[in-house]
């Protein structure tokens, strides 16, 4: 299934309709989309239903381990904070999962989600801890009170020191400590997910129809990558698949493989020792994988990238993949605005479809038309031009009843819609 990851927070996608997002997604060949809920209580429910409408399925993808926006969230809300060895001021707000007020929480909205709009699947991406090699930089959690005392109820013991390397309980010196945390923490994430899915009042619970997947990370940083992700950041994906028993399970590209700028378009085939390590356990699960084709500038993907990506993960038995994040693609940034689809709704009214959101130019307009017909050509005044997002609709009550060319100029694309300017 080739699918996609959209963000609607994004300038791209905003002062356009619904449908004409969802006209340009179905254009571009996809027959599903990840949506990025970034905020569970921001949901654009006229986008779903715009998606659905051209057969295309919806996944509400949230975020697990915390949060970019705190709109509308509860006033104890910074209580249920992840705490790190070195406190990080980058945009996102980390919750722990061993709040019990945060689970009950982000359950509830879930929950919400799933009964309130209409999603075809819900999935948590990144429900894990932070980070790779998080001990050395610092951005390692969660090390607050509410993990503390998780730990003294389950092994009477204190959590491991990371920083004082005098101390016995330091993670490096006092193995068996550091081996307790490390399942401890394993088994703090698959808990979560499983709350969140499975636990009363979960998402199964008020909506057993709707598919559910699971995601974990994966990365091509040597024979132990597998070992290393599971002590960094508690990930395991074959008991988290065993504990929440998803419908299908996603590999997401972690962050040391997609930043790299000449990263291979088959770059996943090396993430096979993740596949097969999942199917010693469950051959029948599917799994789906994610990229990144544009999240920094040095590493835009090209289109043609992107294609033998598609293939590389067909031929790695993948059941589907997805990328964030649609409009960050190097092609945004190089492809002129191409006509790909038009229809004639009302004898005085066609709409043309283009391939990216398209405007006027400074001093284009509906003077710049022409006609053409059985080789005649003629230079028109619409009564209207719109532009929608991708769409121009242009209305002219002397269109001819037969058949016609249409030649438009004076449009550009919008640059000052991208992420990266200039």
């Amino acid at each position: 299934m080739k699918s996609i990851q959209i963000d609607p927070t994004f300038p791209y996608y905003q002062n356009r309709s619904e449908k004409s997002i969802a006209e340009e997604i179905e254009l571009a060949g996809y027959g599903a989309v990840h949506y990025f809920v970034t905020n569970e209580n921001i949901v654009n429910k006229k986008l779903i239903e715009a998606f659905r409408a051209r057969g295309i399925a919806v996944w509400a993808m949230v975020i697990g381990n915390g949060t970019y926006s705190t709109e509308r969230f509860p006033k104890d809300w910074p209580e249920w904070q992840m705490v790190l060895l070195k406190p990080q001021k980058d945009g996102f707000i980390r919750m722990s999962p061993f709040s019990h007020r945060y689970v009950k929480w982000k359950k509830d909205a879930l929950s919400r989600l799933a009964a309130e709009y209409p999603f075809d699947g819900i999935e948590v991406a990144e429900p894990y801890f932070p980070e790779w090699k998080g001990i050395e930089s610092g951005v390692y959690g969660d090390v607050g009170p509410y993990a503390r005392a998780a730990f003294r109820q389950r092994y009477g013991h204190e959590i491991p020191e990371f920083q004082d390397e005098t101390s016995p309980r330091y993670y490096a010196a006092n193995q068996e400590l550091y081996r307790k945390w490390i399942e401890f923490r394993v088994e703090a994430v698959n808990k979560f997910v499983n709350e969140l899915m499975n636990g009363t009042g979960g998402v199964r619970d008020v909506r057993p129809d709707i598919a559910v997947a699971t995601w974990s990370l994966a990365v091509d940083a040597g024979p132990d990558s597998i070992e290393r992700l599971r002590e960094y950041q508690g990930i395991d994906a074959k008991a988290m698949i065993s504990q929440v028993r998803p419908d299908i399970h996603f590999l997401q590209t972690h962050w040391p493989d997609w930043l790299k700028a000449a990263l291979p378009a088959d770059y996943i085939m090396r993430y096979q020792s993740f596949v097969r390590d999942i199917r010693s356990v469950h051959a029948g699960v599917p799994l789906g994988v994610q990229t990144d084709i544009g999240s920094a500038r040095h590493m835009r993907r090209s289109a043609e990238w992107l294609d033998t990506f598609a293939a590389s993960a067909r031929e790695a038995g993948f059941d589907a993949w997805t990328a964030y994040e649609y409009h960050l693609g190097h092609a945004m940034y190089t492809e002129k605005p191409i006509p790909v689809q038009s229809a004639r709704i009302r004898k005085d009214k066609v709409i043309v479809s283009f391939q990216k959101r398209i405007r006027l130019k400074p001093g284009g307009g509906p003077h710049r038309v022409t006609i053409t017909v059985r080789g005649q050509s003629v230079r028109i005044t619409p009564n209207d031009v719109e532009i929608d997002g991708n769409r121009i609709a242009i209305t002219y009550g002397g269109f001819p009843a037969e058949p016609f060319e249409l030649e438009l100029s004076g449009l550009t694309d919008t640059p000052d819609l991208w992420l990266f300017k200039g």
